[in-house]
């Protein structure tokens, strides 16, 4: 009887939850068969100096083209540009009602080429990285909590265990935040590696730019959830713990990503950028040079 839960699907309801018979849904049947519509497209965002330059225009050109020809996106398509001609809105109706299997496909399609980095190497060490921070968090609670030796500190009384809904809670917590201090430093690090920077001097200055960002934000959080270490549930001390006090946040951006991000992208080089033959056609986000006067 629980097999079929492995296929469990979630989604938001829309009109077709909606009994047919009720009048609103009558009198919205009638407007949609005069005025018959499609679902929102999915919208694709593109920045640069200048998005109607020859180079730019050509790879929005291209990346229409594929859409298209893959079958997931529909006619008609719309580009916009911002009067300063540093945004475009390119936006790409998918094929279905907006809900159904084929629309669902449609955009997995269409997440699916994208690679940010333009690298195999990256996103494998981001997410090793990432498991190393949720590791040390694990074993902070456990050494503290499981182990008791916090009991006098954080006046609690040990139960030997950690409490069962905390591990996958703090999982994804910590795994987005993160993911979201790996892709926003390494976002600058690529950058300057685009602009004719060596590996070594783009991982040095995505690092500097970033550091008071990251920074910041880490001190920020560690404030918030340290508050949960000083109630007294036991649960929740564990969360505050695990988020925060316990290293989670404070390793993270520190040792791991002020130290380890930049050790192995040093040591590994050239090889951050691999990328196999047969995926170099995806297309290549080229960043303009800066206008800054050195």
């Amino acid at each position: 009887m629980a097999i079929p839960a492995l296929g469990l699907k979630t989604g938001v309801p829309g009109t077709d939850s909606l009994p047919r018979d009720l009048a609103v849904m009558q009198t919205f049947d009638r407007i949609e068969a005069a005025f018959p519509g499609g679902p929102l497209p999915a919208v694709v965002a593109i920045r640069a100096d200048d998005v109607t330059s020859p180079a730019v225009s050509a790879a929005i050109a291209k990346l229409r083209a594929d859409a298209l020809a893959s079958g997931a996106v529909r006619q008609p398509t719309q580009l916009d540009v911002s009067p300063d001609k540093r945004i475009a809105r390119l936006a790409l109706p998918l094929a279905g009602n907006g809900s159904d299997a084929r629309s669902e496909h449609a955009l997995t399609t269409l997440r699916d080429e994208l690679i940010t980095f333009r690298s195999l190497v990256i996103p494998i060490k981001a997410i090793v990285l990432n498991l190393l921070s949720v590791g040390a968090a694990y074993g902070v609670l456990v050494f503290l909590f499981q182990d008791g030796h916090g009991e006098q500190l954080l006046g609690f009384e040990s139960t030997g265990a950690i409490r069962s809904w905390l591990p996958l809670f703090l999982f994804v917590i910590l795994f987005g935040l993160s993911m979201d201090y790996h892709v926003f430093i390494l976002s600058r690090i690529r950058e300057a590696f685009d602009g004719g920077m060596s590996t070594e001097d783009a991982v040095a200055h995505g690092i500097k730019s970033t550091a008071g960002v990251v920074t910041s934000a880490a001190i920020v959080m560690v404030a918030v959830f340290s508050i949960f270490a000083t109630l007294r549930a036991i649960e929740f001390k564990q969360m505050g713990v695990g988020l925060a006090v316990a290293v989670a946040v404070l390793v993270d951006a520190t040792i791991v990503r002020a130290v380890l991000l930049p050790a192995t992208m040093k040591l590994l080089g050239d090889w951050n950028w691999y990328l196999p033959r047969r995926l170099r056609r995806i297309p290549r986000i080229v960043h303009e040079p800066s206008l800054e006067t050195h």
